[in-house]
């Protein structure tokens, strides 16, 4: 797998440093990534069905919505890295979490089927990631007003997920 060496402060925006920060600086991302979707699954599958359901607070999100924003999230990570990798200077829009969560309909789904999206994702995010050339990794770029790079994206993404699962952690159980 492709050694990616972690970006420094000033290479993405400040409210990336809680998710960047929860990936170790060994440069093995496309590994924690296998390894983090591994353990995601092991936890959330081991959690009761109704548990699944429950909200810590009234307008906080499920845990299968929770999971769904995760998988959402990584999509538009992923996307942006694409366009930042070839080189597309185009600014990019933000996207509102709220309505991406309320129209993801995660409480029609089986959580089976939820990881089964996942999985995909998460694959292809690997592969894409594993593509890349290391010059491209610093292409930068703007997405919501912040200026980033391709690799401060990647770890974003990778952290994003270790985020909300430690917020499940802290506040579903």
């Amino acid at each position: 797998m492709k050694i990616i060496e972690k970006p420094k402060p000033g290479e993405y925006p400040p409210y990336a440093e809680m998710y960047i920060k929860l990936i170790p600086g060994d440069g093995n991302l496309s590994k924690h990534l296998a390894d983090n979707l591994e353990a995601t699954k092991k936890f959330i599958l081991s959690l009761p069905e109704e548990k699944l359901s429950y909200r810590y607070a009234d307008g906080k999100w499920d845990i299968k919505e929770v999971m769904l924003h995760i998988i959402d999230d990584e999509r538009i990570f992923a996307y942006r890295i694409l366009r930042f990798a070839r080189n597309d200077k185009t600014e990019l829009p933000g996207f509102e979490q709220d309505d991406f969560a309320k129209y993801s309909f995660a409480n029609r789904r089986s959580i089976q089927t939820i990881f089964e999206e996942f999985e995909s994702v998460r694959r292809a995010t690997i592969t894409l990631i594993d593509s890349l050339e290391d010059e491209i990794l610093m292409n930068q770029g703007t997405c919501n007003g912040y200026q980033t790079n391709v690799r401060s994206l990647a770890y974003h993404l990778a952290g994003h997920e270790l985020h909300h699962i430690n917020i499940i952690k802290e506040k579903y159980l």
